[in-house]
């Protein structure tokens, strides 16, 4: 029993690595740009394409691939807010959430158009290995998966609080007329943290393309998933990103593991996640 329980704590340990992934790019975006993304999930979903296109065309390991695939999604998400997002940045929040809709229904339908409903799986040489540490073992895709996460995460952190990119994203992101006022290109400063949101968005989507599959709604589920991410940890909290993505990724393996029927249930954690989080802060704010 404890060492199910161990191996539970792990698996949702590790997935939790792809969640933060994907919620710290819908962070960046809502903390910096100050706009919520609702084609975050289809981002991702253009990654894993971009991973299954790679691999089966050229024969590019998806993980080799993984560079390749966040410069394409940077310089996607760098025209996306050139053409859209910098017009409605001043609009009322309806405008913008209707414009990132609309990005969501238009990217998910082009991709249902050219690679049809049907999934597409890679198949690389080490999706079948398995690690073994002590008495628990875990899938050699998803230790890899969880690794680069952290990496690219460390990275990120790295760049937010250790360089002069980093204080100026925090800067505009605390009071963006003020920044002007001292010199910081405030439209500068959206393109690049949009652009690495959506290069995110990217790695997470190949990372999911190995651990999963690719699919038109695959960037659905984890989109919804990092909002609820976000929503526990407060918007724009990157910090808080990474507690809250463990505890979505513990409790979806908790579920699975120990209720009846849990692998269907587990998809549902994140709406009760929410429901307590707003709840929770509702019955603090009328204390």
């Amino acid at each position: 029993m404890l060492e199910l329980f161990l191996q539970t704590l792990l698996n949702g340990l590790l997935q939790s690595g792809i969640y933060a992934l994907v919620a710290s790019g819908l962070a960046l975006a809502v903390g910096v740009v100050g706009i919520v993304n609702f084609a975050h999930g289809e981002f991702v979903m253009v990654g894993a394409f971009l991973s299954w296109g790679l691999m089966t065309a050229l024969g590019v390991d998806p993980l080799l691939g993984l560079p390749i695939a966040a410069l394409v999604m940077f310089a996607f998400g760098g025209l996306t807010y050139r053409l859209t997002i910098r017009h409605v940045l001043i609009a009322p929040e309806l405008n913008q959430m209707l414009l990132t809709f609309g990005l969501s229904i238009l990217l998910q339908n082009l991709a249902l158009l050219f690679f049809g409903g049907n999934t597409r799986t890679l198949n690389v040489p080490y999706g079948a290995v398995s690690v073994p540490l002590g008495e628990l073992s875990v899938g050699l895709p998803k230790l890899l998966a969880f690794v680069l996460a952290a990496v690219l995460l460390a990275g990120l952190y790295f760049v937010l609080y250790r360089t002069s990119l980093g204080r100026m994203m925090r800067a505009v992101a605390q009071n963006r007329r003020g920044s002007a006022l001292i010199g910081i290109d405030v439209d500068r400063v959206y393109l690049i943290a949009f652009g690495v949101a959506s290069a995110l968005a990217a790695v997470a989507g190949v990372l999911i393309s190995v651990l999963l599959f690719a699919s038109p709604t695959v960037g659905l589920v984890f989109g919804l998933k990092a909002f609820a991410i976000i929503v526990m940890a407060g918007l724009g909290n990157l910090t808080g990103v990474l507690w809250a993505s463990v505890v979505l990724g513990v409790s979806e393996a908790l579920v699975q593991t120990y209720v009846p029927g849990g692998g269907g249930w587990s998809d549902a954690v994140f709406f009760l996640l929410i429901f307590v989080t707003l709840v929770g802060r509702s019955w603090r704010g009328a204390r």
